[in-house]
């Protein structure tokens, strides 16, 4: 397949909200012609190029079979709150993850891209940290060509379901992104519709290997244009 070619993409979390982001720029990109987006739920959305996939997450290796790609994008995750505990936070935030790369490896992608958070280490005393240290590492091995971690600080947009801190950090953190500077960048609130375009961007840039991106990263990779005009 040459790099021009439209290219096949696997989705989870599109209902999300950063997923949401990721869909819609996937749905007016050039450079991609088809679309597989893992869901629950139906997402209600009609377009040539998109296929919603409704899947039971615990069942979604088997429930995946048969499907092609070349490049996988994950924005499955969860907080503690919302999953009731520690152990069902781990199971979406690392297990499924784990699941759907597994999934779209031997769906055939190369690339897979993921969203996990500023400050995931495997040795953070914060469990959330943790968690999205031990998810990223655990992607290091599954034998993709690349794997591209977004390591947002404070996410902000809309979404359905209303998160009090997404809510500050949206009022907030456009005050406070400039008095941080140098290694405390990491740390800036970004918008889920940037992430989602440096996502996309991720896919497009031919790099190999394991890379994180933190903020200014992330920024740059947003503008990065297709190849296919």
């Amino acid at each position: 397949m040459a790099d021009s070619d439209p290219k096949v993409a696997l989705l989870a979390g599109a209902s999300g909200l950063v997923g949401s982001y990721v869909l819609e720029g996937l749905l007016d990109a050039p450079d991609f012609g088809r679309i597989y987006a893992i869901t629950r739920r139906p997402l209600g959305r009609e377009n040539a190029r998109l296929a919603n996939r409704i899947v039971q997450f615990d069942k979604l290796e088997s429930q995946l079979q048969g499907l092609a790609c070349q490049v996988a994008f994950c924005c499955l995750g969860s907080t503690r709150r919302e999953a009731g505990s520690n152990d069902e936070f781990y199971k979406v935030d690392v297990e499924y993850v784990l699941a759907f790369a597994r999934a779209a490896r031997k769906a055939g992608a190369q690339r897979f891209i993921v969203v996990s958070s500023a400050g995931a280490d495997t040795r953070s005393r914060v469990f959330y940290l943790r968690t999205k240290g031990e998810m990223e590492q655990a992607l290091a091995g599954l034998g993709f060509a690349s794997v591209d971690i977004m390591q947002p600080g404070p996410l902000y947009g809309w979404r359905r379901q209303i998160r009090p801190l997404e809510l500050v950090a949206a009022a907030i953190m456009p005050l406070v992104n400039p008095f941080l500077i140098g290694s405390q960048a990491a740390k800036r609130g970004i918008s889920a519709r940037q992430v989602a375009s440096a996502m996309i961007g991720a896919a497009r840039s031919g790099r190999k290997g394991v890379y994180r991106y933190t903020y200014p990263a992330m920024r740059a990779l947003a503008q990065v244009k297709p190849v296919r005009a």
